[in-house]
C-alpha cells in the first residue's frame, strides 16, 4: 500500500542512495547554490543515519524531503546567529564536473535554482516537492502536511513567479530582454 499508513518500519539505510539525485535537486532549489545543496544533503543524511528511524508510511522520499526541509530551516536559523561573510565571486566557480554540461545550461540551471530559492517558503516547498523531487500532488500534500488543493494553488503561484523572474533575467550571454509594449510592470 504505497503512501498508506501501515505497521511502523525502520528506514533502510541501504536504500537511501536511491533518493540522492532527487534530494540533491530539492536541496539546490531550497538553497539556490550547488555547493550549499551538497552540504545540505550531506547534513540530511547525517541526521537520518545518526539513529534508527521509524516510519509509519511507506514513502521514504517524502520522509527524507521533510528531514531535508527541516535541516534547511535549522541551518538558516543557525546562520542567522553567525556573523555575515562575503559571498564567493561567481567567476571563481570551478568548472563543471561533468563534460556534458554546457556553460549556457549551467547558467540557466543556476538562474532557475536561484529563482526557486527566492520564493516564499510555502511556494518553494510545493514547487520543490512536485517539480524538483517529482512527488505526486498527494505525496507532496502528505509530506508538507497540507491539503492537496493547497499544494495545487501554491504550485501554480510558485511556477508563475519563477517564470516571471526568469523572463526578466538575462540567463545566457546572448539573451536580450526587451520590454513588451503594454505588458505588466513585473509587480507581483
Amino acid at each position: 500500500m504505497l503512501g498508506g499508513v501501515g505497521q511502523p518500519r525502520t528506514l533502510d539505510p541501504a536504500a537511501l542512495g536511491d533518493h540522492l539525485d532527487r534530494l540533491f535537486r530539492a536541496a539546490w532549489a531550497l538553497c539556490g547554490r550547488r555547493e550549499d545543496a551538497e552540504d545540505l544533503v550531506q547534513d540530511t543524511y547525517a541526521r537520518v543515519l545518526a539513529r534508527p528511524r521509524l516510519l509509519r508510511r511507506d514513502d521514504d522520499l517524502a520522509y527524507l524531503l521533510r528531514v531535508l526541509r527541516n535541516t534547511h530551516v535549522s541551518r538558516i536559523r543557525a546562520a542567522a546567529a553567525r556573523p555575515r561573510t562575503a559571498e564567493w565571486a561567481a567567476e571563481h566557480d570551478p568548472p563543471a564536473s561533468r563534460s556534458d554540461v554546457t556553460p549556457e545550461g549551467r547558467l540557466e540551471a543556476s538562474a532557475l535554482f536561484r529563482a526557486i530559492s527566492q520564493l516564499p517558503d510555502d511556494f518553494r516547498d510545493a514547487l520543490v516537492a512536485i517539480d524538483v523531487a517529482g512527488l505526486s500532488y498527494g505525496e507532496a500534500a502528505r509530506a508538507l502536511e497540507v491539503p492537496e488543493a493547497t499544494i495545487t494553488t501554491r504550485l501554480h503561484r510558485a511556477r508563475k513567479r519563477v517564470a516571471d523572474d526568469l523572463r526578466g533575467a538575462d540567463v545566457t550571454p546572448s539573451a536580450r530582454v526587451t520590454p513588451v509594449p503594454g505588458g505588466k510592470d513585473g509587480a507581483r
